[in-house]
């Protein structure tokens, strides 16, 4: 017997069953046992009683079968159990540590959170695909076209696999929704049952990687048309990032920062621009047309103002700031993106073989990202211990008040160095600290913690457009609870919003009415508090914000229209847009469905 099952000829049946005995096996087993955690979980027994420990179980049950899903067929036996061993160290060690560092009053599962996920996943798949091609070529770092061949293949197949496994289940809520029309719920029971889905989605999974894994030439036909078509959209997205730089200089970058999103969009258009390059120059052996091949040029140089426009809007947030979590995730988003940005720069401006340093800088960025990623997992650059550690030292220099400082923050977003963070602040020497630490420690809820004055910023109530003119928003309202609706809606999208007041209930006070581009959100002052109680749908199609603008707002005849009780149930009767035009009285005007809550 030979030592590698891919070295026994692909067509060999002996081979094929071998892989498909393996693979199957490997998806039921995985089934099985995401099937006893969950139940585990579920039944408050061990091992779910141990935090750390499950959570390093899960992710390895998770994430470990899929690297015998890829590599059964094409590894060497002893390079994938090796490999298989490594990753389940990581998985159940990266496991561990992010329950650990999690919120210690969560579970094991909700104090991973999602990132972890993300993270494990990107690892497991990235370093497959540094291990299986060079596994392949008997050498440390494989060639290039290897490289891509296996990545895009098994990209392609994962894929295919997971819409294999949606259409399955497709399948059996269909059988499920035609045996209960002649009374048969035995299929609906049957697919509730977790001891059947966890299984089962796992066994199809690894059905269909075995399929596609036989079909090689299907498999490399599907990924060859997909990148076709991504590489014709090269020159649209480098027209795009050019003509956006080019725009830069007559807009000047305060547009680009008031959006409060800069780094994130700036970042995503690097991604575009990579990911069609790559599309476009896929293993480099390939012929390509000379519009590709300029477009890629153009891209790999464009990358460089991008990512410096991204860290440099990301840096002014930070000095603003400090550090969060997601600025730190960031911040490592903008550290991968220069280096692709340096090397695919110097790819487009050497001279010789077309972009030939983007397969050097893609490979090295693989190790990049995996250094990266163990970093952001790990105390090394744990964003939660940065963020806080960040945050704390900021309060005690004297740059946040402690009224102003974000006490949820370290409570319900800093995990376990964040309660600690707290218990620290509630003993400090500055007794400013103490009470709100000590509040913090107490709350169950982040609404607990919310400040009681949620007045916007002088500037922002400066931009508010309040009409008609020389009309002013009440002072209460700006201070109570309304001041939250100014934010989410007139602050943050001034494009969309426009105020007015008007009296809808003839009590002698005026409501405030804000419209946020699709409905009029009514503001009333009830026991000295300003609170929703409704709103108003447009129902006609009109311009409400230019009603707005000019004055043109009243109240309309009453309708005869009453609530019907239902029981105890008040049931409102809103009227259908034919309804509601039927029902306008007078001049022409765009009629509205005014709801209100509590009544």
């Amino acid at each position: 017997m030979t030592d590698a099952l891919n070295e026994t000829a692909p067509s060999d049946p002996r081979a094929v069953r071998r892989a498909t005995i393996l693979r199957l096996a490997a998806g039921l087993a995985q089934g099985l046992l995401l099937y006893g955690l969950y139940q585990a979980d579920q039944s408050k027994v061990w091992p779910a009683t141990q935090r750390e420990l499950y959570g390093a179980l899960l992710l390895v049950v998770l994430f470990t079968p899929f690297l015998v899903l890829a590599g059964v067929s094409a590894l060497r036996w002893r390079t994938l159990a090796a490999w298989k061993g490594v990753a389940a160290v990581a998985a159940a060690g990266l496991g561990a540590y992010g329950v650990w560092s999690g919120d210690p009053a969560a579970k094991g599962v909700d104090a991973l959170g999602p990132q972890t996920f993300f993270a494990i996943a990107a690892l497991v798949f990235i370093g497959h695909h540094l291990v299986e091609p060079a596994d392949l070529e008997r050498r440390r770092i494989a060639r290039y076209p290897t490289y891509f061949d296996v990545t895009w293949k098994h990209g392609v197949q994962g894929a295919l696999s997971v819409g294999f496994t949606g259409a399955f289940w497709l399948l059996l809520f269909l059988a499920a929704a035609l045996f209960k029309l002649i009374g048969v719920d035995a299929i609906d029971k049957l697919i509730k049952h977790e001891w059947f889905s966890f299984p089962a989605t796992a066994v199809m999974f690894a059905a269909a990687v075995q399929l596609t894994d036989v079909r090689a030439n299907l498999v490399r036909g599907v990924r060859t048309v997909a990148l076709t078509l991504l590489a014709w959209l090269l020159p649209l997205m480098a027209l795009i990032a050019a003509a956006f730089l080019l725009t830069l200089p007559f807009t000047g970058l305060e547009p680009l920062w008031k959006t409060k999103s800069a780094t994130a969009i700036l970042l995503v258009a690097d991604a575009f621009l990579i990911l069609l390059a790559n599309a476009a120059y896929q293993d480099g052996t390939e012929t390509t047309a000379a519009v590709l091949r300029w477009a890629a040029r153009l891209a790999g140089v464009l990358l460089v103002p991008i990512t410096v426009l991204a860290g440099y809007g990301l840096s002014l947030r930070i000095g603003q700031y400090g550090l969060s979590p997601d600025r730190i995730i960031a911040a490592a988003c903008v550290l991968v993106a220069a280096g692709y940005a340096v090397g695919y720069a110097v790819a487009a401006v050497r001279p010789g073989a077309w972009m030939k340093a983007l397969e050097t800088t893609n490979i090295a960025m693989a190790f990049v990202v995996i250094a990266v990623l163990l970093a952001l997992c790990t105390p090394l650059a744990d964003p939660r211990r940065l963020s806080v550690e960040d945050q704390v030292a900021r309060l005690h220099a004297g740059k946040v008040k402690p009224e102003a400082f974000d006490y949820a923050f370290l409570r319900f977003q800093g995990g376990r160095i964040g309660r600690e963070a707290l218990i620290a602040l509630g003993k400090d020497r500055n007794a400013a600290f103490n009470a709100p630490a000590a509040k913090a420690l107490s709350a169950t809820s982040p609404y607990e913690l919310s400040k009681g004055d949620d007045r916007p910023s002088a500037k922002a109530v400066a931009e508010i457009h309040v009409y008609p003119k020389g009309r002013v928003l009440p002072e209460s309202f700006l201070k109570q609870n309304g001041g939250w609706k100014l934010r989410s809606t007139c602050v943050y999208s001034p494009e969309t919003c426009a105020i007015t007041l008007l009296d809808i209930d003839e009590d002698g006070i005026d409501e405030v009415l804000v419209w946020n581009g699709s409905v009029v959100e009514i503001v009333k002052v009830q026991d000295g508090l300003w609170r929703q109680v409704g709103s108003a749908s447009d129902c006609g199609g009109g311009k409400v914000d230019e009603a707005f603008k000019s004055g043109d707002i009243r109240l309309a005849p009453p309708v005869a229209r009453r609530d019907i009780l239902v029981g105890g149930l008040r049931l409102q009767v809103q009227p259908t847009r034919d309804g509601c035009r039927a029902e306008a009285k007078g001049p022409p005007l765009t009629p509205a469905t005014i709801t209100f809550e509590g009544r």
